[in-house]
């Protein structure tokens, strides 16, 4: 079976993720000098990823070859990426002295996770319904923030960089900020048919129009 440019590019992405929280997971805090060079590696694997998510759908649009494989798959990797590597974050593997050396905090990451479940959710109905409910610019830009942050935390550690320390919350907290902002976005589009009264009272709640109001509470 010959598998198109883009989805070797997809599936290269979902390997080098995995490889990402592997090592992020052998990751220690108490020996962050003997093992900067394993976020290093991290950082470079998580900027191939990041550039790769670009390529893969300009080579998609340029070849002619989007595929269904490719619209479902390639969210996955973004999600598995950024959701993976927050959770880490804000896990004892960074923690050193009883602080966290990311300065990522559980509810952060709780947010996080909410805003892609809930959208997933969401995008998931919308389709099933023949409704179009492809990528928004908010979601974009988020995921373009999440993914330079996620590279700033690890370059910034790999290094040793100090003086980034405080551009790194800043960015943290960008990403907390922008993700939350996305959510209302997204639920602000979805609207019409999250808030209609088929959606909240149920299908059998509508009377048919053939039907009068008594009729319809029998």
């Amino acid at each position: 079976m010959k598998i198109s440019i883009p989805n070797l590019i997809t599936l290269g992405r979902l390997l080098l993720t995995l490889v990402v929280l592997l090592l992020l997971a052998l990751f220690d805090a108490g020996s962050l000098e003997s093992q900067r060079w394993l976020l290093l590696v991290c950082f470079w694997l998580c900027l191939a990823v990041a550039i790769g998510d670009a390529l893969d759908g300009l080579v998609a649009r340029w070849l002619h070859q989007e595929t269904s494989f490719g619209r479902v798959i390639d969210p996955v990797v973004d999600k598995v990426m950024i959701c993976g590597a927050f959770i880490f974050f804000a896990s004892a593997n960074f923690m050193h002295e009883g602080r966290s050396i990311t300065s990522v905090q559980p509810w952060m990451v709780i947010v996080i996770i909410m805003r892609e479940l809930l959208v997933s959710g969401i995008r998931a109905h919308a389709e099933s319904s023949g409704m179009d409910f492809g990528a928004a610019w908010a979601g974009k830009f988020k995921m373009f923030i999440q993914s330079v942050t996620v590279c700033l935390i690890l370059g910034q550690l790999g290094w040793n960089l100090e003086g980034l320390a405080p551009l790194r919350v800043v960015c943290i907290w960008l990403t907390v900020i922008v993700t939350a902002l996305s959510i209302v976005a997204y639920v602000r589009r979805a609207h019409a048919f999250l808030l209609s009264r088929t959606a909240l009272a149920g299908a059998d709640a509508a009377p048919h129009a053939d039907e009068s109001p008594a009729e319809s509470n029998k």
